[in-house]
């Protein structure tokens, strides 16, 4: 084994120019494949994070996804109704407080009540629909972003005034308010609310940016006209990918509609994973394409050494023996050029993660990458399969014809 060594060793060494057109050919294919899968799947769970961490990870709300059942129905053949017109208020939460103790003591996470209300927002003649949410400042911290999305002010300023509102940026951009100003908060029922803005929101959901508004949830009580209903729970929990399950066992402890944030962007989540198929095109293509490049580089080097080949069978080495040779070589080469590459591809993600971008449609001034262990072992996996397989095949071609037709061949 060490003569094989020293024997493929001999022969990188001594053809040093084509050995280095092979081992950057491998280098390029790997380094690339790694930096496009980082780049590729760094910006999709930078867009997900963002999706995610915008809005609480399970909502609750006071509604339930079926009638519940009514005593009658059990003990006679009830007639249904339909087309009976909806209550005018909501029915809220019962026993709201109780429900979060509940789920306190078993959930890993945190559980905020909330008031949810729809109202038109009315400054300098301007009118706008919005939805506004009473919030309790010293829970809302712990199930959602809001205090680090606030600019201007502060989750404490609704104590400061009377009737304090927080409104997405966009929103007040669009009815002309600012910090300071004071707004009308007309609720469905008519009922009007003279609020001062304290901070303005910006989540980076434009969606949210443009229709969103938080008040305290004794505001938004008297708003809604309903002293003391809680009609929603925002809750967080510690592993996001858990959020359907964990609300799944909410909703059959409590009887409420309970939506995940996977319920809530079943669309977009369909779009990511077609996203994500692309993106693994897109990469095996990469490395597909370096393959047939390592291939013909390592192929060309073993067919020129077909006279070398002839003196080894001549000196008495085994078709077996001489195929390990040139296997040997291929993967030094490989393993030398993934190697490399991987330091390529490292040194280019950190490249593209320090560029600068400056737009005011998001926040993010950086590529976002993400450096994954399984994007280097697949593009070094795929790097070694190729170089195996190029060293193997034109070897075991060679080795198979008599050293004599070879030499008179190169004669």
């Amino acid at each position: 084994m060490n003569l094989v060594l020293d024997i493929a060793l001999t022969h990188v060494r001594s053809r040093l120019r084509q050995t280095l057109v092979g081992l950057m050919g491998v280098a390029m294919g790997v380094g690339f494949s790694v930096m496009m899968a980082g780049l590729m799947e760094g910006s999709q769970r930078d867009f997900v994070t963002q999706l995610v961490d915008a809005l609480p990870h399970i909502t609750m709300s006071d509604e339930r996804r079926e009638p519940p059942r009514q005593p009658a129905e059990d003990h006679y053949q009830v007639v249904a109704f339909s087309g009976l017109s909806t209550m005018a208020t909501r029915p809220g939460i019962k026993n709201p407080y109780a429900i979060i103790a509940s789920l306190d003591s078993w959930l890993e996470g945190a559980v905020a009540p909330s008031v949810q209300a729809r109202a038109v927002i009315r400054y300098a003649s301007r009118d706008t629909a919005a939805n506004v949410t009473g919030i309790d400042p010293k829970r809302e911290a712990a199930v959602s972003k809001l205090p680090e999305q606030l600019r201007q002010g502060t989750l404490k300023d609704l104590y400061r005034s009377s009737n304090a509102i927080i409104l997405g940026d966009r929103l007040a951009e669009k009815i002309g308010a600012r910090v300071g100003n004071t707004i009308a908060v007309v609720s469905s029922t008519g009922r009007v609310l003279t609020c001062t803005v304290v901070a303005l929101l910006h989540s980076g959901i434009s969606q949210t940016d443009e229709t969103q508004a938080f008040t305290l949830i004794k505001t938004a009580q008297i708003l809604a006209g309903q002293t003391g209903i809680v009609n929603a729970m925002r809750i967080r929990v510690a592993d996001i990918m858990a959020a359907r399950d964990i609300a799944g066992r909410i909703e059959a402890q409590t009887g409420y509609k309970s939506v995940s944030w996977q319920e809530a962007n079943e669309d977009l989540l369909s779009a990511l994973e077609i996203r994500n198929f692309i993106m693994y095109t897109v990469v095996g293509a990469i490395l597909l394409v370096a393959s047939f490049g390592t291939y013909n580089i390592i192929s060309t080097i073993t067919h020129e050494k077909t006279r070398d080949i002839a003196i080894l069978k001549s000196l008495g080495f085994t078709e077996g023996t001489v195929r390990s040779i040139f296997l040997l070589e291929a993967l030094i080469i490989g393993i030398a050029g993934t190697l490399l590459g991987w330091v390529l591809g490292f040194a280019l993600c950190q490249a593209l993660g320090t560029l600068e971008f400056k737009s005011p449609f998001m926040d993010a001034t950086r590529l976002p990458m993400y450096y994954s262990p399984v994007h280097y072992a697949l593009a070094g996996l795929v790097a070694l399969t190729a170089s195996a397989i190029a060293g193997y095949l034109p070897a075991r071609k060679a080795a198979s014809v008599h050293p004599v037709e070879i030499i008179r061949g190169a004669s």
